[in-house]
């Protein structure tokens, strides 16, 4: 029987090649506003560790947040209720405004805070910042629902080089300056794309994609792009997991290597997926 401390070293080990791999490698992890919402300090807190663990053996991360939950609570203690439909929120005038204050000025800053506890590393911005995000309305009058139709990664290119960590809030203008609240998982795979990552990591609340969405026993553990997309138009991947499927897809095809689907709310998950040979979610291939 091996002893705590060898099982220790033998993890450290196993990770030795893959810490090789993704020296220098772009990885951008999208933090889902679900992980988030369950209980704030201790999840938060072990993701700004391995955040700034993958830091510090040479990964460049980016990370891009959501924040639904934390704009629908808000909207209620306003006296308003949120109003979705095909699961996008319909955003008025009012509900922009709310969603800019809990993305950029609560979500984002709580994630910065977090990340530099340890370090001067983090460096909080939205798509509005530096033309980053470039949007346009989503179809289906949903009002300030925006959609991404373009990325300058100039401002997320120069903060990497000064060996920062940028944290992006999702929302975008478009050419008259007017702000969008996006999809978060859509611009995560958008920004994956325009950087030519290594990955692209979802965090969220379940541990992975399933074959059957009611049956956590059949989670997958690898699927390629195309069988993803079979199971986005079977029915397989339903709700919120259909942008993320779709953005994994989308992302592995125009050539980040692998996208990965996880349980945010399980400690160190970004580390054993991407540091060990067992993982612990989902991993999508082309």
């Amino acid at each position: 029987m091996r002893s705590p401390d060898s099982a220790r070293a033998a993890m450290l080990v196993e990770a030795l090649p893959y810490i090789r791999r993704f020296r220098d490698a772009v990885v951008v992890v999208k933090y889902g506003g679900n992980a988030l919402a369950g209980s704030e300090a201790t999840p938060l807190a072990s993701f700004a560790q391995d955040v700034v663990l993958l830091h510090s053996v040479g990964v460049k991360p980016v990370v891009v947040h959501g924040g639904g939950p934390q704009i629908g609570d808000l909207l209620r203690r306003l006296g308003k209720e949120p109003e979705f439909r095909d699961g996008l929120r319909v955003t008025d005038a009012d509900t922009l405004e709310v969603a800019r204050m809990v993305l950029v000025g609560k979500v984002n800053r709580d994630i910065v805070s977090a990340i530099n506890v340890h370090g001067p590393l983090a460096v909080g911005l939205s798509g509005e910042d530096a033309k980053l995000i470039s949007a346009a309305a989503h179809s289906g009058g949903l009002g300030f629902v925006g959609t991404v139709i373009g990325v300058d990664p100039t401002i997320l290119l120069r903060l990497l080089a000064e060996g920062l960590i940028p944290v992006v809030a999702t929302i975008g203008s478009d050419s008259s300056g007017q702000a969008y609240n996006i999809n978060a998982d859509t611009v995560a795979g958008a920004l994956a794309e325009a950087l030519g990552a290594e990955k692209l990591v979802f965090l969220t609340d379940v541990e992975g994609l399933r074959a059957d969405p009611a049956d956590p026993a059949s989670l997958v553990r690898q699927v390629t792009a195309d069988q993803l997309f079979s199971m986005v138009e079977s029915g397989a991947a339903a709700g919120g997991m259909v942008p993320k499927a779709q953005a994994c897809v989308r992302a592995v095809q125009a050539g980040v290597r692998r996208a990965h689907v996880l349980d945010g709310r399980v400690p160190h998950a970004l580390l054993l997926e991407l540091f060990t040979d067992g993982g612990v979610g989902t991993m999508v291939v082309p």
